[in-house]
Parts: structure tokens; sequence; C-alpha cells
């Protein structure tokens, strides 16, 4: 099945976040920001293996042209690196304010080789614990494939979108649930939940034809 799992928008929204859920980084690994000499690392994370990130790289090129370039070093200041203890970069995260109004999780991954320490949990904590209350609710695009960190959102406090539009893109939330169904165990997605979008970000992602997020 996981080989087959059809490529759905999934749109997420995180209107509290859930502090139980939160966790700190093992031992042996730390937090730094992304250096302006390793934009090419980070257009090849979101990626399992090289020949993969090397057919991407012009849409990761494009993606940080149109998203990010504009906004000169704040990228920077904002993408967040998790490192082991040789300054290896093994994972990749940060909170973006997509059309300049909503606070949005962009590109959240772990090394498939550091899958399973706990790193990805305690990435995606550090990132939550940094954005204010007054900048929730929080939103995210994800996909069926990645159903375990879907489980993890929705430890976090997200909800999935019902809205058939969100901007630009059809919004693939009931076609996706028979997919999770399968990929997530029952006792979890029991404890899923939906909400309906608020106006500000409906009219926010119809604002640009530039998938912001």
């Amino acid at each position: 099945m996981q080989n087959d799992i059809p490529n759905l928008n999934i749109f997420m929204m995180c209107e509290s976040l859930n502090y139980s859920a939160l966790s700190d980084l093992p031992n042996g690994y730390y937090f730094r920001n992304c250096k302006k000499d390793e934009l090419d690392i980070w257009k090849a994370m979101p990626f399992d293996d090289a020949e993969t990130a090397s057919e991407y790289y012009n849409f990761m090129t494009d993606y940080f042209n149109d998203v990010y370039a504009e906004k000169g070093d704040l990228f920077f200041d904002k993408c967040i690196f998790v490192c082991n203890k040789e300054n290896q970069p093994i994972g990749t995260c940060f909170a973006w304010k997509a059309y300049n109004t909503i606070t949005t999780i962009h590109w959240w991954k772990v090394s498939k080789d550091y899958e399973g320490r706990g790193i990805g949990r305690a990435l995606l904590s550090h990132i939550l614990r940094n954005i204010t209350p007054e900048d929730f609710p929080v939103f995210l695009h994800t996909q069926p494939e990645s159903f375990r960190a879907i489980k993890l959102y929705a430890d976090f406090g997200f909800s999935f979108l019902e809205d058939k539009m969100i901007g630009h893109r059809k919004n693939h939330y009931f076609e996706s649930v028979p997919v999770l169904k399968e990929l997530i165990s029952e006792k979890f997605y029991v404890t899923f939940t939906t909400s309906k979008a608020p106006e500000f970000f409906l009219k926010a992602v119809a604002s640009s034809l530039v998938n912001q997020f």
C-alpha cells in the first residue's frame, strides 16, 4: 500500500498547542540556523536520497526564489537545522508568515537514518514553543504519504481542514480518509479532529497564485 499512496493535498490547523506533546532534543544533537552557504544542503533535505534531491533541485530553487528570496535574510533567521555531534544537519523545520498574514510550518523533515529517535518531535516542539500565542492558529500542508507526521501533528493539536478549496488548491481531505485509515491504526485515527478554515485564512491563501506553504 505505501508504495502506491496517492499524492493528495491535506491541510491542517492548530488553534491551541497541546503542551503535553512537547519534548526535548535527545543528547548529542543541537539546534542552529541554516547558514547562507548551506542553502543547497537545505534544498536537498526534504528528500531521502541524492538522486531524488537532484531531480527536485530546480523545484526547490524556484520555491525558494518565489517564497523566501524577497525577504532577504529572514529565511536564514527562521530556518532551523538539527545537527549531530559532527555538526552535520540531519533535520530541518521553521515557522513562516505566509502571505504576510498566517503562521505556517515549513519543510519539517528528519533524515531517514535518524528517524525513530525522537528528533522529529523535539524539532517540531522547538518550532511551536517559539510561536507566540498571538500568532496562532498555525497551519500546514501535508500529504497522505506523511502519515507518521500527520499523527505527530495531531498530537500537538492540529486538526484536518474540511473546506473543499484552500486558496487555489483543492483540499483532498475526504479523499484521503480511506487512505489514512489503512495507514494509521484505529486507536490513533479516532482521536483526529476536523475544523472549518477561518475566513481570514481563506482570504490570505486566495490572495496569491504562489503557494506559500
